[in-house]
């Protein structure tokens, strides 16, 4: 017995360009926040080369071709195109995903381009980033320069990558703590610049289609307690809808207008923000899905949250509403992340009830500690078993009527993750190196590998 996807359904494969092109200055690169931020821990890998994408990008994408993909879903980074995040244009850094995109087409591969993924230019940075308008203004301008090189070949876009995860986990993804006040003025200059993307790639794009990247994770109650329900319903909309609600229904919901006032922030508007807001919206919602987050509602002796996994304990910033709980029906990986297959298709259930818009999981994977055989083999059957329980719930979730067009995981090449640099792969590829031994960065085919290519030939997987 076998379960058939949609024939014309989108089978792709993820990366970012700060975790993988590495050629950190190379060609007028500028430096972005990523390439300059301080890590704690010294002993992993930076990205200064990561995986070399930059110079083994047609290898990386004949391999892709060869496991079947559709859709491949990569960012570009703003200091190729734009050194110092404005001024004159880096002729090379245009010309470079120039390239990327042609060899992709040859391949009949469609670009899923991200415009922004956690790799602000640096120099923008210096000047107060996104916590200042001017940024919201360089970016417009990025973000017209790629539509008008790209745009006659490239009708896919994403906008910023997880914002609701660079703001609430801050010190991990960008290396510095933001004050209250200041992080949700920055989500506001954040959602704006990604209006003025909606509006300028429908005006400069021919048939172009564009929509928001968020990072979701649907938020449970500890209990059936009314305070818990509560807390699982603040935390949803500080976490989830207030970066959707934005993007679709341009507006701040209630809850999380609530959650502000409490808190005595204040948004500075400009004059042209509400027309933005409210007449510029996206085609499509891009979503990325790791786990699921149980929450209950804090006592006065709880303070922080405390006794639940480092991932959840980074994603949830307590500040009276809500705080961590331990799921006890979940699972945990070797990295301490829980893991919830069901909870995929609820996800996607209610994002599709709430919004009712085309949905393409554009991240959704597992990391893990592979190992090469002396045989050149990487026999990865956890992410195999990982992926089918996800994918699983994508095709109920089809069935039960979500219009989900696509599946994207992360990632498609192994790359440096944050936190334990490249000992934690997620890729269908292997790279070979090390933290610190860069060898010749050759690239193996693991399992995953071609158990995603089977899948992606027969359109089915077997129940």
């Amino acid at each position: 017995m076998t379960h058939t996807f949609p024939e014309n359904f989108l089978w792709g494969a993820s990366i970012s360009a700060h975790q993988t092109e590495g050629a950190y200055q190379s060609d007028g690169k500028g430096l972005s926040v990523q390439d300059t931020r301080q890590r704690d821990n010294h002993e992993i890998a930076d990205f200064t080369v990561a995986v070399d994408h930059y110079h083994h990008y047609k290898e990386d994408i004949r391999l892709l071709a060869e496991m079947g993909i559709k859709v491949f879903r990569f960012s570009i980074a703003w200091t190729r195109i734009f050194p110092n995040g404005r001024g004159e244009i880096n002729q090379k850094g245009l010309q470079h995903y120039n390239s990327v995109i042609d060899e992709l087409l040859k391949y009949d591969i469609q670009p899923y381009i991200t415009l922004n993924h956690f790799d602000l230019p640096q120099a923008l940075e210096d000047e107060g980033g996104w916590g200042v308008r001017s940024t919201v203004d360089a970016f417009k301008h990025y973000a017209e320069t790629v539509f008008e090189a790209y745009g006659d070949r490239a009708k896919h876009w994403l906008t910023i990558n997880e914002p609701n995860i660079m703001l609430l986990v801050d010190k991990k993804i960008l290396g510095k703590e933001i004050p209250l006040q200041e992080k949700y003025q920055q989500f506001h200059h954040l959602m704006i610049a990604e209006k003025y993307a909606f509006k300028r790639c429908h005006e400069l794009i021919e048939g172009g289609q564009i929509g928001p990247v968020p990072n979701i994770s649907l938020v449970y109650p500890a209990t059936s307690k009314p305070l818990d329900n509560q807390a699982a319903l603040y935390f949803n909309s500080v976490r989830n809808w207030a970066y959707l609600d934005f993007s679709c229904f341009g507006r701040y919901n209630t809850v999380f207008k609530d959650y502000l006032k409490r808190n005595n922030i204040t948004i500075d508007f400009a004059p042209e923000d509400s027309e933005l807001m409210e007449n510029n919206f996206p085609d499509f919602i891009a979503m990325n899905f790791y786990t699921t987050v149980t929450v209950e509602k804090p006592t006065e002796k709880d303070g922080m949250a405390n006794g639940i996994s480092d991932q959840q304990s980074e994603d949830i910033m307590e500040w009276g509403f809500y705080k961590g709980f331990t799921n006890p029906y979940l699972k945990k990986n070797e990295f301490n992340w829980t893991i919830d297959p069901d909870g995929l298709k609820t996800t996607l259930q209610t994002l599709y009830d709430r919004y009712h818009l085309p949905i393409i999981i554009t991240e959704n994977g597992l990391g893990a500690k592979d190992e090469l055989t002396t045989e050149g083999n990487i026999h990865d059957t956890y992410r195999i078993n990982y992926l089918q329980q996800h994918i699983d719930q994508c095709l109920q979730a089809i069935e039960a009527g979500v219009d989900l067009i696509g599946y994207s995981p992360w990632s498609a090449i192994d790359l440096v993750s944050v936190h334990e640099g490249i000992s934690k792969r997620y890729g269908f590829i292997y790279v070979d190196r090390t933290e610190h031994d860069e060898k010749e960065l050759a690239r193996y085919r693991k399992d995953s590998f071609y158990w995603y290519q089977k899948l992606i030939e027969t359109n089915q997987l077997p129940s």
